[in-house]
């Protein structure tokens, strides 16, 4: 299992990180793709504090990876006509680590954490007052002449993004004004998403089957269907004219390994343990794991919620096990397995 995985929704060395790539984020409401309900929620609650000249709400944005959430963060900033500061709950390890940032805040500005579920404590309760009074107490000196100092910043935004909305306390999560849980993208959100990035990127996407081919295999996700166009550019320009016909993106995708449902080569081994070794299921998830010698954090994290979302696969009390659409596409009771050869 050494090689890359194309389809997963994590971010990639090779992927574009700011929106001064090729294929650069949307920077307002009105280019982003998907997400209805949340844009509308957003344009509410933009439209009402730019109204009253205060700072947007506390936003919490939780869902699988790769759904938009750092790009929404730079939305909100962009939309406010302020600025957004980037970091993540591992770089976090102490309270001061925050100090700095929040004390050269301006009004509206945003503060994004990313992964705020890997917060620790000590800094989840130093951000308490931040978020509640827009204050911070730090101590000066230390023992008998140790003073605590107030320091009063100016209102801001907390955008905090998650993929394990359940290890966040209930205290941090009820200091968010807003809540979302982002959905995966439907086909025809995704293949605009490629049109808009081709577009920008010079790149001939010929036929519309081509794009509707990709946003297919994307597991919903934009960040998996905009790497699948880069791949297959790469193809295309090596391979052939440079144009992307049907023909040609079907060829690239089946020489990194993606399938017609969108799966990998993890994905199918996960299926075929599951199906041939354990029958079926149902099978704890450190059993499938240690048979394929994956992590089991890795496969409940990266494998099983897109064989979840397609009806594949079932968490039971008793463990994993395949639907009724899973044990037809393994092949049993049938015995066609082509789809894991």
């Amino acid at each position: 299992m050494s090689r890359e995985r194309i389809v997963t929704a994590e971010q990639h060395p090779s992927d574009p990180t700011d929106s001064s790539g090729p294929a650069p984020r949307p920077r307002t409401l009105e280019q982003f793709v998907g997400q209805p309900q949340l844009r509308e929620r957003l344009s509410i609650a933009l439209s009402a504090a730019k109204a009253r000249g205060d700072s947007m709400e506390h936003l919490l944005l939780h869902g699988p990876p790769g759904l938009g959430k750092t790009t929404i963060a730079h939305i909100v900033a962009e939309e406010m006509g302020t600025q957004a500061y980037v970091t993540s709950g591992p770089a976090l390890t102490k309270g001061a680590d925050l100090v700095g940032t929040l004390t050269r805040m301006q009004p509206g500005d945003v503060l994004f954490i990313d992964e705020i579920h890997r917060l620790p404590a000590a800094v989840e309760e130093y951000i308490y007052p931040a978020m509640e009074d827009f204050k911070i107490d730090f101590t000066l000196d230390g023992g008998m002449h140790a003073r605590v100092v107030t320091y009063q910043l100016k209102p801001f935004t907390l955008i905090g993004a998650t993929t394990r909305a359940g290890l966040l306390t209930a205290a941090l999560r009820s200091r968010f004004g807003i809540a979302h849980r982002l959905d995966f993208y439907d086909p025809n959100d995704l293949t605009l998403i490629l049109e808009r990035a081709a577009l920008r990127m010079g790149i001939n996407l010929g036929q519309e089957a081509a794009r509707v081919l990709m946003s297919q295999r994307s597991r919903g996700t934009p960040r998996i269907c905009l790497r699948l166009l880069r791949r297959v550019r790469d193809f295309a320009d090596v391979r052939a004219s440079g144009t992307i016909t049907a023909d040609i993106a079907a060829e690239a995708l089946r020489l990194e390994g993606v399938d017609e449902l969108g799966l990998d080569t993890l994905d199918r081994a996960y299926l075929r343990v599951l199906a041939d070794t354990y029958e079926g299921g149902p099978a704890g998830l450190e059993a499938i794991a240690a048979t394929l010698g994956e992590d089991a954090g890795t496969l409940e994290d990266v494998v099983e919620p897109y064989l979840l979302q397609i009806g594949l696969l079932a968490r039971t009390r008793q463990g994993r096990q395949l639907t009724a659409a899973g044990n037809t596409l393994a092949g049993r009771p049938q015995t066609d397995k082509r789809l894991f050869e």
